[in-house]
């Protein structure tokens, strides 16, 4: 409990309550409301907090299981953090332009995404030094250009399991393909959005930085742990096997021992035989005749 108050705490310090004007509202946010104050809306950080720690133990669950959570946020405040939060835990993230048909076109976004790498390549590996400046200086413009929009999904091989929205009206275009492919969505939601077109709504303050900046820090570190846990997962996967392949190693270095001990013991008489007078069987009746 103390700690829901602690982060309760840090929400209200961040301005995480502060709704839009009460013109602007959505009728649909009218549960994650909890007053109006000189006509603007003010979030219930009650709600708000059980909702961000339910999203984070389900992007922490996606986290641990080896998928990828897409950040998405290209407005001017979130940008920058998202970037960096992203980068942390090594997700994909887009926060310079949502290009049309990202998720429902992926294939045709990979194709770019080689085409820039392939660009990338040939100027370091000095593949272009025999062209003209001109020609150079065209190619170096055409890759920063792609690697400002698709920088941040460079390293996407398949479309992500979820979505993480910061201003789900803003990224509109995003949330409806998403929704088309079943990709799972968690949003920070405002009170002029409707929390049901997100899977996981967070209610909050999706305009300022700080805002933002403390939502994303408590979703990247549930991330993080997540992550943290599939490592200790595949690490003691590898301990266990090891010991396995070290017991089985013992068990047919003993066996074999054994072998060899009891094939020691067999090989004596058979040896010893070898040694011994043999009876000379065609005599018998000689010594018979002699009777």
């Amino acid at each position: 409990m103390e700690n829901n108050t602690s982060l309760q705490q840090q929400l209200l310090d961040a301005g995480v309550h502060f709704g839009h004007l009460k013109k602007k509202w959505n009728p649909k946010m009218l549960p994650y409301i909890f007053a109006e104050k000189k006509g603007i809306h003010i979030i219930d950080l009650n709600k708000t907090t059980e909702s961000l720690q339910e999203a984070s133990a389900a992007l922490k669950q996606i986290a641990r299981s080896g998928k990828k959570i897409m950040f998405v946020g290209t407005k001017k405040q979130a940008k920058e953090i998202a970037t960096q939060c992203a980068q942390r835990v090594n997700m994909p993230f887009v926060t310079e332009r949502w290009l049309g048909g990202m998720l429902t076109n992926f294939n045709t976004v990979r194709k770019s995404v080689k085409k820039m790498q392939s660009i990338e390549k040939m100027l370091t590996d000095g593949t272009f030094d025999n062209v003209t400046k001109k020609e150079r200086l065209t190619l170096t413009r055409d890759k920063e250009k792609m690697e400002k929009v698709l920088g941040g999904i460079a390293q996407l091989g398949r479309v992500p399991a979820a979505l993480f929205i910061i201003d789900i009206g803003h990224e509109h275009i995003a949330l409806s393909e998403a929704k088309r492919l079943g990709i799972t969505t968690f949003g920070m939601v405002d009170t002029n959005c409707d929390p049901n077109k997100v899977d996981f709504p967070i209610p909050a303050n999706d305009d300022a930085t700080k805002s933002i900046a403390i939502i994303i820090e408590y979703i990247t570190a549930a991330i993080a742990e997540g992550l943290a846990e599939r490592q200790e997962a595949k690490d003691s996967d590898v301990e266990e096997s090891s010991d396995e392949n070290e017991k089985r190693a013992a068990r047919m270095e003993a066996e074999a021992q054994a072998e060899a001990a009891r094939g020691g013991r067999g090989g004596a008489p058979r040896g010893g035989a070898g040694n011994a007078p043999k009876r000379r069987v065609p005599n018998s009746p000689k010594r018979t005749g002699a009777r």
